[in-house]
């Protein structure tokens, strides 16, 4: 075991776990932000993707250990009141089914929109690659990322 200093959706938490211990399990079980989805563990679906320095990245195969220094944001710090212009356009399409998947989703838009504030589809086919949805709202989601960038 060993203590990690980490900033988290702009908060300090001091955390006591083995350094291997993915991102994903300290979140859930040490922080209590539950946002963040156990999919596959082997970083292929995308339910764990938080960002690390504005990247969008899968928790589930981020060590602790390489999360120190760096600032973390999940889908909880996304936005304080759930009013992030993807999380409206999310809402506005009528995007989730089940929901499992969406958090990963919205993180990865977000991150793509960050670097790319006006996609075409083709972009947007790219950046969401990977991030799987059960249900099969990818045209919902493509929708929403669309009109979220119109928003901006």
């Amino acid at each position: 075991m060993a203590n990690f200093d980490l900033s988290i959706n702009q908060k300090k938490h001091q955390i006591d776990v083995d350094p291997d211990t993915p991102m994903l399990w300290v979140l859930r079980d040490h922080i209590d932000l539950v946002g963040t989805k156990y999919g596959c563990g082997i970083a292929q679906c995308g339910a764990c993707t938080i960002h690390v320095d504005g990247v969008a990245t899968r928790s589930c195969s981020l060590p602790v250990s390489a999360a120190v220094g760096k600032e973390i944001t999940t889908i909880e710090g996304l936005s304080e009141k759930g009013d992030h212009p993807l999380q409206k356009a999310w809402l506005e399409h009528d995007v989730p089914q089940c929901g499992y998947c969406q958090a990963g989703q919205i993180m990865n838009a977000a991150s793509l929109l960050k670097t790319n504030p006006n996609p075409s589809d083709a972009d947007i086919d790219a950046a969401m690659h990977g991030n799987i949805c059960r249900c099969g709202t990818y045209p919902r989601i493509k929708a929403a990322i669309k009109t979220a960038a119109a928003s901006k």
